[in-house]
């Protein structure tokens, strides 16, 4: 039986490429197999990750959901069902597969999810840090004099000097370690509050205005927990790197 024929039950709605079928011209409903010749059709590039996983806009979503939607789709489109079909068809499934794998990938992680989201509602996933945190400037600075400090010791192989420095830094590492997971739980917090705020609906303007401040008080938050987590991110993978 013709994978499209076994996989033409109930299926999700997605946003596809043209409206009409590539192969027979037929209109497109927003189904990803023409109904009139069976073929698969390519999904639009313009279609957001959630939409194409058939989950709404949230940032806590349940992972076993996920799955399953991904593997239902997967099925459809894997190109292991288009060996023995044509050329046309081989490269549809290939496109369709990629972009659902980068879908799923990308909701899966939660962070990943969250700088998606940002991408989506503000434009931009997050402007990475070039400078330290308010809160961590001086301990950052004291953490790069440690560095520099470490780096002349093993230049000058002082193994004495090495060891102590060695130990500070990693004391150092554990503290910007915490640091982060501490700027996580108040990340997944915030996923809580964005999840509310996109469940409601406004019934008058002044209701909207007020919801659309509130939605983007909690992206500007975002932005700026994401941003000040791959800053200190990177500094920690500098002192991994370094003292290895």
């Amino acid at each position: 039986m013709d994978q499209a024929q076994k996989t033409s039950g109930k299926r999700t709605e997605l946003q596809m490429a043209r409206s009409m079928c590539w192969h027979c011209q037929s209109e497109v409903t927003g189904e990803y197999f023409c109904e009139q010749c069976i073929k698969v059709q390519p999904l639009s590039k313009e279609l957001d990750y959630f939409t194409c996983l058939g989950l709404p806009r949230l940032l806590n979503i349940d992972i076993n959901t996920l799955e399953a939607k991904f593997y239902a789709l997967s099925r459809a489109f894997h190109p292991d069902f288009y060996q023995n079909k044509t050329e046309s068809e081989q490269t549809i499934s290939l496109e369709n597969s990629a972009l659902l794998n980068t879908a799923y990938r990308t909701l899966k992680d939660p962070i990943q999810r969250a700088e998606y989201l940002l991408k989506l509602e503000a434009g931009s996933a997050k402007d990475i840090r070039t400078s330290p945190p308010a809160d961590l400037f001086e301990e950052i600075l004291a953490l790069q004099e440690d560095l520099e400090e470490y780096r002349s010791a093993q230049a000058g192989q002082n193994q004495v000097g090495l060891e102590q420095l060695r130990a500070r830094l990693t004391v150092d590492r554990e503290t910007l370690e915490q640091r982060q997971r501490e700027m996580e739980t108040r990340l997944f917090e915030l996923f809580t509050t964005w999840d509310s705020l996109q469940s409601r609906q406004s019934q008058t303007e002044q209701a909207g205005r007020h919801l659309r401040q509130g939605k983007d008080a909690v992206l500007k938050e975002m932005r700026e927990l994401l941003s000040n987590r791959t800053y200190l991110r990177n500094i920690v993978n500098d002192l991994i790197a370094t003292t290895a």
